[in-house]
């Protein structure tokens, strides 16, 4: 393999160890639109590259993401892949691809983990990043919150008797 080519394994290795990826067909698409969209992905920390099925094969035997490696990689292939919000980064493809009927969801890999286009989707309906850790930090906080509560009450009823008990002896006096 030339030097060149060696290269751009590395590179494809590289943002595939590390980053959340989705590969896209882009087949029909004009350029100024598709660097309309790359634009739209460095807003967010991401960046799509266009690169031969190949030598993604290649990263992907070179990296042991077997799964990869046999996927039915066809036609034109953009690669998007970032240092962002994996769900984020899935809405923006999603909302470009249903706004471009050229372009198509192949596949993705999520934590070197092969996943479909439909699991791409169902990653993109999920709610950011910031919202799903307010709603774990909710969840998290809900017991020592109940038992507090609880807790409370147990002592509230206590001193609602004692009052009630005060209150009583005052009107015998």
């Amino acid at each position: 393999m030339r030097f060149e080519k060696q290269q751009m394994v590395e590179v494809i290795s590289s943002k595939l160890k590390n980053r959340p990826t989705v590969f896209i067909s882009y087949q029909g698409l004009k350029a100024n639109v598709f660097n309309e969209f790359r634009g739209n992905l460095t807003a967010i920390g991401a960046e799509c590259h266009v690169v031969p099925n190949t030598l993604v094969k290649k990263a992907a035997e070179k990296l042991g993401m077997n799964d990869l490696a046999s996927a039915p990689l066809t036609n034109d292939t953009a690669m998007v892949s970032g240092e962002c919000d994996a769900v984020q980064m899935a809405k923006m493809i999603r909302e470009f691809a249903k706004s471009k009927t050229q372009v198509k969801i192949k596949f993705g890999v999520l934590d070197g983990n092969l996943i479909s286009a439909s699991e791409v989707e169902a990653l993109s309906d999920l709610p950011p990043r910031e919202v799903l850790l307010a709603q774990l930090l909710g969840v998290l906080q809900a017991p020592g919150s109940q038992l507090v509560r609880v807790l409370n009450a147990k002592l509230a009823s206590i001193v609602y008797v004692l009052d009630a008990y005060c209150k009583k002896k005052e009107q015998v006096a």
